[in-house]
């Protein structure tokens, strides 16, 4: 697994890390013994960044990681969690007292007396330009409860503005076939300012695995059932904001390029994990894994071979012909 400085932390961390929004059950029944046989074999494969949130599964997500990393002290693993959606989402909320019992709370979730990294969980615009909470997010650092913070965005706009502030150590962004915006600008203004690039949503909440069809369900409680149209929160963390009929022609066309240009040897998961790693100015992917299998094959993709310009021209071309019109404004 090639491992990349995780921007200003300076931190090394494996180019794939984990997604554990999905340990909170929020996609659905997760026990604990499958939560925690998922950080194992993440962990065996040499992944050593887990990405969770106060909000998953109300701490739950936080909570297994802790008792996981208090089983395994010499695991290595760099661990982010996210605060701000425990309040209504206006800048009124983004207090240095909020932040103070936001991080406790996580602190002792996590079980440990420093964050690694805490990120602004996609807050209101107004809230990443605010000086007043980057000057709290400075105390946090000061105070030796927080080793570092970025945000967690949802436009390239809010991460051209994170990206600028001189403490933001990273910058976390919905980035993946299906997405190709933060390429144009946030990627090249990230690596000119040693900001860290975390890609989320790699695989379009599950549809570039090329493993659904129409007839696929979901448990209500997956938000794959109840976000599609952006009601509970961004429409773009429920399949990138593609409809689901859209992304499946899309996905086929996808899947149809890894198995022409890649060979059958190759997933189309594992490819589209690749291929965000190996834009310039990414730092980590962080795919989620419900099971062993689906975290060893995640991983797998940390140790890919350079896809190859031909790869990344279909990706664009199935990109502009499906889903620019779609998506590409909107964001």
């Amino acid at each position: 697994m090639e491992r990349r400085v995780l921007g200003r932390t300076g931190r090394l961390v494996s180019v794939v890390g984990l997604g554990t929004w999905q340990l909170g059950a929020d996609w659905g029944e997760v026990s604990e013994a499958d939560a925690r046989a998922v950080l194992d074999a993440s962990a065996e494969s040499g992944v050593t960044f887990f990405d969770t949130a106060d909000v998953y599964g109300d701490g739950r997500s936080e909570e297994i990681i802790g008792s996981y990393l208090a089983d395994n002290p010499g695991a290595g693993i760099t661990v982010a969690t996210k605060m701000g959606r425990r309040a209504p989402q206006e800048p009124a909320s983004y207090t240095l007292a909020n932040f103070r019992e936001w991080t406790d709370r996580s602190r002792r979730n996590l079980r440990t007396e420093r964050l690694d990294l805490v990120q602004l969980h996609c807050p209101p615009s107004s809230v990443v330009d605010d000086d007043q909470v980057y000057d709290a997010l400075d105390t946090l650092v000061a105070e030796g409860s927080v080793a570092a913070y970025g945000v967690s965005v949802e436009t390239v706009d809010e991460a051209l503005a994170a990206i600028a502030r001189p403490g933001v150590a990273t910058v976390q962004i919905i980035l993946n076939a299906f997405r190709l915006k933060p390429l144009d600008e946030v990627l090249p203004a990230a690596s000119d300012a040693g900001v860290g690039i975390i890609a989320r949503v790699p695989l379009a909440s599950g549809l570039l695995s090329g493993k659904y069809t129409r007839e696929t369900t979901f448990a209500e409680n997956d938000h794959r059932s109840f976000n599609r149209d952006g009601s509970a929160f961004d429409v773009g963390e429920t399949f990138s904001g593609v409809d689901f009929a859209t992304g499946l022609t899309a996905a086929g066309e996808f899947t149809a390029l890894v198995h022409d240009v890649l060979g059958p040897d190759v997933s189309p998961a594992q490819a589209a994990i690749a291929w965000i790693w190996q834009q310039p100015g990414v730092s980590t992917v962080i795919p989620g894994a419900r099971n062993v299998e689906q975290a060893r094959a995640n991983a797998e993709a940390g140790s890919a071979e350079v896809l190859g310009p031909l790869f990344a021209s279909g990706v664009r071309e199935i990109y502009d012909r499906y889903l620019r019109e779609q998506v590409h404004g909107r964001w």
